[in-house]
């Protein structure tokens, strides 16, 4: 699956998927532009997409902040030109019962992952249709389709995600440009680090594979989509988690 030539944009890559996704791309043969707010983590995510031999650009930026997005954008493409892959990732998590859920929670995970999602892709969504192709892939999750205690802002969120990629696929199918989703399921990451034992063995319990998935497991799906092996799949969401939801 060569991407050589192309150039892809990740938001949200310092580390977890959006870092995978970002290497994996890198693996393949694309040059990367991608977001992350930490810049420590941003500095070791452009270290290692460099020493593959392809070229970096990262930013610091909220994708919440529309100002900054246009012009992140901006230099992004005086740099490479173009852009032909889109992964947007950026996501946050302000997990609480409805009951106690603070309108600022409410709002933080809704600017970012749906707000940011719109920012990032707005941006780059003319130079697509211009150039006649693109490869957009919308990372949601699988509690979009399921609920999750405590996170009624997150699930509402990735639900969000799922009904913008299947109307943006329908309105840019004619322009060559595909829009799909991937939902991953539980993912060793950071943040499923910090689950105790009896978490993680709930967890278990509902994945009919018995594990958790890997960040690779993500990247390879995102990778098989942005693909030409992809070219006639658009609006559609890949599960990938182990079984726990079809």
């Amino acid at each position: 699956m060569t991407l050589e030539n192309q150039v892809a944009f990740v938001t949200g890559a310092g580390r977890g998927i959006g870092k995978g996704v970002a290497i994996e791309l890198a693996k393949s043969g694309a040059d990367i532009v991608f977001t992350n707010r930490n810049k420590q983590f941003s500095d070791q995510t452009q270290a290692e997409i460099e020493a593959l031999g392809r070229k970096c650009l990262p930013f610091q930026v909220d994708v919440a902040d529309t100002d900054a997005v246009e012009t992140m954008v901006g230099t992004a493409l005086k740099q490479f030109k173009k852009i032909d892959i889109l992964v947007n990732n950026a996501g946050i998590t302000r997990d609480n019962i409805f009951l106690r859920m603070k309108r600022e929670e409410w709002d933080q995970v809704i600017d970012v992952n749906l707000n940011g999602m719109f920012n990032v892709t707005k941006a780059l969504i003319k130079g697509m249709v211009r150039q006649r192709y693109g490869r957009i892939v919308n990372i949601t999750s699988v509690v979009g389709f399921t609920g999750n205690p405590g996170q009624v802002n997150y699930s509402a969120s990735k639900s969000g995600i799922i009904g913008f990629t299947k109307s943006l696929a329908q309105e840019l199918g004619s322009r060559n440009i595909t829009c799909n989703a991937v939902a991953p399921g539980f993912i060793e990451t950071d943040m499923t680090g910090e689950l105790n034992e009896e978490q993680t063995s709930a967890i278990l319990n509902q994945i009919p594979l018995g594990k958790m998935g890997s960040v690779d497991d993500i990247a390879q799906a995102v990778c098989f989509l942005v693909s030409n092996q992809a070219n006639y799949i658009t609006g559609t969401t890949l599960h990938v988690n182990g079984g726990m939801y079809g």
